[in-house]
Parts: structure tokens; sequence; C-alpha cells
């Protein structure tokens, strides 16, 4: 038995002894039987490699079970209305708590969601400016956006109003004959374009910039007469519509999850927003906006950075509005210790990055006076400078202290430092993992034998020898969003470190702007892969064509017999292999298709071999096993770039849907690998990976420089620009671009460019000194 590994199903507290969380025979995806006991009112971190069962055992079984439980306890009406889970492959879970899952999921909402909802702040904002504001507007929902008695009539509270830009919906040089309405729908000789081309009111062989100001207004914005179209099933009378006018009913002011996703989809690239001329983009009427609070008002308070916030409603002092001026001040204060001081209450949740909208979830828990609960975060360092992760530590240790049980899935080692209890995943990932191979107090893990054990007692040292830039990248101007109208070089032929604290304006500089003026940049970032539920890892590569290919040549029989989306599909699970009923009322169950077991295909199909294996047999192959298994060198060499990215533990067959962030990454990467005189941009490429997998990335994108050849830009190599805040990174790049000092709008400059040499002896970078304390732990 491995150090620590030993347990007790009861662990000591101040108050005596308390029985744990007692997981039996846990089995979701991966998962070997796995049996463990999890303290309570503790922090307990799962660490291990990606892919070594982590995230099956803490989301997939504990949480799900303890959602699942919970929702049996409300009326079969609200189950009905509530999210189903599926009950987990486990044999037992004794002594579950609820269970509040704060994971990195978008928030989601819509425009009408901010920061300052979603945080419960702006109800305590709206509550002053109704107490103390002078002149007031009336009660607090006279301050809310959301509400008719506070909205501005003009843009319904959104703050922003949405219109057809003419100029992309029309083409002046053509006539209606050569189809100058660009717009979906509008094709020559369709029914919608009869309405105007059949109206009698316009020459159809006359361009449209030859219109007369009356021929132009009848055609955007006409309203008379009536119309007579051909369809494929006959006719009809419509009435006249102009083609502004159409579109913002069809389109803008109705419900759009109505429309199909294509015409949606394409009627969005037609419209442009502006801010709302009735209210410039405050959401609020005239009434709502009137009312000042030392000489500020709501909208002020609205589009302060959170860290100004907490000043100015320090201030107040008024016998009335003190205590609620002192209440929006500690839940301001929460926002700026979890190091979001630079977001506004008027910032849209469906902007925020994925580790910003994690540390809001988790900002709205600590104002909750419940206890006894089970928190479980997923990798909440994410998006966070080393500086930050301190202060994320501080949060998580006040949850434990109010009576929580918190398990966070971290590869951070400053996050696993606070742990009172480590869960160590593996010992690699895929098959080859989902087993406990370690469990014990944080101490301990420094000395297991394992990859996480291992990883902890390593040291990356810093980069003595540093590329020669080959030419460079100029970015002038940037003011975007925080930028300060920066200038600044990216070298080419190297390998470069975007660094600074979150807020710096990193992601804007990186993402936007430079991607912007140089847009032939490959693009690799962690977002879910766009494809069907069906896709794998063989599809997304584009090797599933070979594969059948190859079968068919061997067996005689057609390609489209060796598919699971095609004609060789088991009929009754329709290639899914699975059969999932969801009954009303009732938990969903999924069950493997009793006639093709799993498989996918028909047995007529299963019968047909290539060298003794069916195509189900190549579909639950690895990747390295199936490099090894066909002679094709096109497949061959694109199944080798999932050995380069690490991936081969990888079935060719497993959903795309059930990969980890950071396998999606390096799956997009294994696309890109091979190409010359590339640039390549990649945002935060360690989110999600194992202190070991951070080598094997440097590793990767050390390999994708160097294999680059000369570009017409004069660099010698691929152009490898990372954002990142991880420091193993930052020590071996060639360069580093720093940005800040701060965030918000004490960010947005260049702090340093140079070497990471260079960097370590800066006295003004956050970076450089976090730099420097982590060589000085490696040196002691």
């Amino acid at each position: 038995m491995k150090p620590g590994t030993e347990h007790s199903t009861e662990h000591s507290t101040e108050h005596g002894t308390e029985r744990g969380i007692v997981i039996e025979g846990a089995r979701e995806n991966n998962l070997r039987d796995v049996s463990l006991t999890i303290p309570k009112n503790r922090i307990t971190v799962f660490t291990g490699v990606s892919g070594s069962g982590k995230s099956s055992l803490v989301f997939d079984t504990i949480a799900v079970e303890s959602q699942r439980q919970l929702n049996e306890t409300f009326t079969s009406f609200i189950r009905n209305r509530l999210p189903k889970y599926e009950r987990p492959r486990v044999d037992g879970i004794e002594e579950l708590s609820v269970a509040v899952v704060v994971d990195q999921k978008p928030v989601g909402g819509n425009a009408r969601s901010t920061v300052g909802t979603m945080t419960d702040i702006f109800p305590v904002i709206r509550v002053l400016f109704s107490r103390h504001g002078v002149p007031s507007a009336g009660p607090a929902t006279a301050y809310s956006f959301n509400d008719p008695t506070g909205m501005c009539p003009g843009c319904d509270g959104l703050g922003r109003s949405v219109h057809l830009d003419v100029d992309k919906a029309i083409d002046r040089s053509k006539s209606l004959q050569e189809g100058a309405l660009l717009l979906p729908g509008l094709g020559v000789g369709g029914w919608e374009w009869q309405l105007y081309a059949g109206s009698g009111h316009f020459d159809v062989d006359k361009p449209l910039g030859a219109y007369s100001p009356d021929e132009w207004e009848l055609l955007l914005h006409g309203t008379s007469g009536r119309v007579r179209v051909t369809t494929r099933t006959g006719s009809a009378d419509l009435r006249y519509e102009g083609v502004v006018n159409r579109f913002t009913r069809l389109h803008l002011k109705r419900d759009t999850d109505t429309l199909s996703e294509k015409r949606r989809e394409a009627a969005d690239r037609f419209v442009v927003q502006r801010p709302c001329g009735t209210c410039g983009g405050a959401r609020l009427n005239a009434a709502a906006l009137a009312t000042r609070i030392d000489g500020l008002g709501i909208a002020d308070y609205a589009r302060m950075e959170v860290a100004d916030l907490v000043e100015v409603v320090g201030r107040i002092d008024d016998p009335v509005a003190g205590p609620v001026a002192a209440a929006a001040r500690e839940r301001l204060l929460r926002l700026v210790d979890i190091g979001l001081g630079y977001l506004s209450l008027d910032r849209e949740t469906t902007t925020l990055s994925g580790g910003e909208a994690q540390r809001l979830k988790t900002v709205r828990h600590l104002g909750s006076s419940l206890t006894g609960l089970t928190f479980v975060f997923d990798e909440p360092s994410v998006g966070l400078h080393p500086r930050d992760v301190g202060r994320l530590g501080e949060l998580l240790i006040r949850l434990r202290d109010r009576g929580n049980t918190v398990l966070v899935v971290e590869h951070d080692p400053d996050v696993i430092a606070i742990a009172d209890h480590v869960v160590d995943m593996g010992p690699r990932a895929g098959t080859e993992g989902g087993r406990v191979v370690f469990e014990g107090p944080r101490r301990l893990l420094g000395e297991a034998d394992t990859l996480t054990g291992r990883a902890l007692r390593r040291r990356t040292r810093l980069k003595e020898t540093f590329r020669t830039p080959g030419g460079w990248l100029p970015v002038t101007g940037a003011q975007l969003h925080n930028l300060r109208g920066i200038d600044v070089r990216f070298p080419t032929g190297v390998l470069t470190a975007v660094t600074g604290v979150a807020g710096s304006g990193k992601s804007t500089l990186v993402s936007q702007v430079f991607t912007e003026a140089y847009p032939e940049a490959v693009v690799i970032d962690q977002g879910a892969i766009t494809a069907s539920s069906r896709s794998t890892p063989a599809s997304y590569l584009g090797v599933m064509d070979t594969v059948r290919k190859v079968f068919a040549r061997r067996t005689g029989a057609r390609p489209g017999l060796f598919s699971f989306n095609s004609e060789g599909a088991c009929r009754e699970c329709s290639g899914r292999g699975l059969i999932h009923t969801d009954l009303a009322f009732m938990d969903p169950v999924t069950t493997v298709c009793p006639v093709c077991e799993g498989r996918r295909f028909q047995d007529g199909v299963l019968r047909l071999r290539v060298d003794g294996h069916s195509i189900a047999d190549v579909l639950d192959m690895t990747a390295a096993r199936a490099a090894d298994f066909f002679d094709d060198p096109a497949l061959r060499r694109r199944l080798r770039a999932l050995h380069e990215v690490g991936l081969t533990y990888l079935t060719l067959g497993q959903p795309l849907s059930s990969l980890s962030g950071g396998e999606r990454q390096r799956l997009k990467l294994a696309t890109q690998l091979h190409r010359t005189g590339s640039v390549y941009v990649l945002d935060e490429p360690t989110t999600g990976l194992h202190m070991t997998d951070v080598d094997l990335l440097v590793g990767l994108l050390d390999r994708l420089v160097d294999a680059g050849g000369a570009g017409d830009r004069g660099n010698t190599g691929n152009t490898v620009i990372c954002v990142e805040h991880d420091l193993d990174v930052v020590k071996r790049a060639d360069w580093v671009i720093d940005l800040g000092p701060e965030g918000g709008k004490h960010g947005g400059r260049v702090v340093f460019e140079g070497t990471p040499e260079r960097l370590l002896a800066d006295p003004s970078s956050v970076t450089a000194e976090y730099l420097r304390r982590d060589l000085a732990r490696g040196a002691g």
C-alpha cells in the first residue's frame, strides 16, 4: 500500500469523531471500482493527470448523486422541471451532504444578466438610491432595468439598440434582378424576393444606387399595397413591407428561437448594435438616472470598477442609508478579495471567462448562511495569476471554517498546499487511470511515488539560452477595452509568453487585437469542439474516411457500411451503442443496446474483418495501437500527431464530449502540427493540465517552434504566442511580454518586454516578483 493510502471511515475533529463521505465501488467512466472515504468539514484536493478520473469521481459520481437525491425530496411537479440526473455507476455512497457545484461553465443568462444582478449587489445599490438618492424616483424597482417602472423605454432596459446594417444587407451596385438583396431568404426568384421585384414599384434591372430618394425610402420602409407571389404550392396576396421593416419584425422583434439555426446565424451577420440613443447605454429611464448620491448617479455606480465603488459607498454614513451602504460594501469587498476588483457591476455575464464566472459563483456562496454543505470546485485557479491564487486559498479556507466540506479538483501546487486531505488519481490517464494511487495528508503526498508526488518534488529551472527572433510582428496603438494605446512587438520564430494579473489586458491584446491585425494566425483555445454528439477523435482528425476505405477495399463491401452514422448502424440504437430512457417524474436510465451490445454496428457489418479485427474493434483501439495496425502513411501520420500531444491513450471511437478542456486543446493542436511558417496563438494552454502534462506541452511547443521553416516574414521557425500564468511556461519561454501593473483601469500597459532572465531583475513587475519567489523555493 502506498504511503497515505490507509484510511478510516471516521475522522477526528475539534468536537470528536465524525464519519466521512463513504464511496464504495465507483465505476463511472474509467473509474476502476474505486472505494474511499472523504473527510467532512475539511478541504480535500483531488489531483492526477488529465483523464485520470478526478472529474469522474468528484463531479460525475459524488456531485451527481447528491443532486439526484436532493431532487427526490421535491414533489413530482417540481422534479419534472428540474435537471434530471442519472444514477451514477457506484455500489453505494453514505454520509452524503447537499452538494453545491461551482464549475467553470459559462454563467449563461442573457443581455439582462450582469455582474451586479448575478452577485445580488445591484439590488442593494437600488435600495440605497431609493432611500438616500435625490430626487427619489420611487421604490427600489424604479431603479431596475429589468422592471417596467425603471427600464429605459427606448431599449427596454437592454442599453443598446439593434439595427439592420443596410450597407451589409444591400449591394447598391446591383439591380434586384442581379441579386442586390443579400439578406437570407431574398435570393433572386424566391417568393420573398417577389415582394419587391413583383410589387410594380421598382425597375428590376435598375441598380439600386440609381434609385431616387422616394424609391429608396419605399424599398426600405414602405408599408402600402399588396403583392401577389408564387410559391411551389400555389400563389398568395401578401402585404408589401419594406426590407428594413420586414427584417426588424422577423428577426429583431420576435423570439428568434422559432427560426432555424442556419437562418438565425445568417441574419446575425447583417445586424449592428449601438448604444441606446435615449439612455446612452445606461438601461434606465430618465427619472432613475436623475437621482444622485453625492453627485453620482446609479449609472455611475454601475460603470465604476468594483475596487473604486468600495471607497465610494464606504463614505456614506447617513443614519438611514449607512446600514445599506455597509451591506453593499461588504459584498463588493468579496469581489476585491477574490481578485475581481477590476470588474464593473454593469458587465454582462455572457462576456465573462470561465475562471471569472467560477469566482463570481464562489462570491455568491460566501454570502450564504447555510452550513453543512459540500462545495465542489473545478480547478478554481484557472485564469489566476500566482498572486491571486493565495486569495483563492483564503476563500476556500473560509468556506471550510464555516462548517462545510470543500472538494477541489486542482493541479496548482499552491492550492494543493492548503489541502487537509489529498486524493491522487492515476497512475496515468484513460484506461491506464481510474485508481486511487495516494490518499492522505498533503505532507505525505510530497513523498509519494506517484506522478503528482514526483512533480511536486521537482522544480523547473530558468531557461539559460534563448532563441533569437527572426523578425517582429508589431501592434501599434492598441486601445481596445482597457489597453492604453500601447505599442508592442511580438518576435517571430520563438516562444513568447504574455503574462500579467487577471484583467491586465492579456487576452484582449493577443486574442483580439493581435489576431485581428494578423488574421493568418492559428488560434487554439480550449472551447468546445464544434461537432455533433457522435463525433470522435477519428472523425475530428479526418481519419475515419480512410479507415472505411481500407475496410471496403479489403472486404469488398460498401464504405458506408462501416459508419455508425449511416447504413451500417445498429437499427435498435441508431448507432449510438446506448439507449437513453427518459420517463417523466423518474431518473433517466442509460442502458447498453441489447442488440449490438454497445458496438454500434449491425451483426453483418461486424462479421466483416481486416486482419481479424472488425470496424468496432478498430474504434476501440487506442491511437497508439491503431497507428501500428494500419499501414496507410497519411493515416499513421495523423495518429502519430496524437502521440506528440500526449493523447495516445484516447480510443478512436471515444465521444469528443467526454474530453476535458486540456484534452480538447491538445486535440485541436494535433490537427495543426507540421505546418511551417505559421503563427500560433494559445490562450492559457496549461488550463486543466497536470504538472507533468505542462512539461509535455512546453516540449511540444518547443518542437512546434523548431519545426517551422523560413516564412515570408523572415522568421526561421514557427511563431508561438501563449497567454499564460504558469511560471513553468514563463521560465522556458524565449520572450516575455508582461502587462499590468494591475487589472482594469490600472492595467492595460506594457510593464516589461524581454527574456525571462531579464524579467527577474525588473522591480515593477508582479510576475517577476512571483518568479523570483518560485526560483528561491526551488533553490531551497
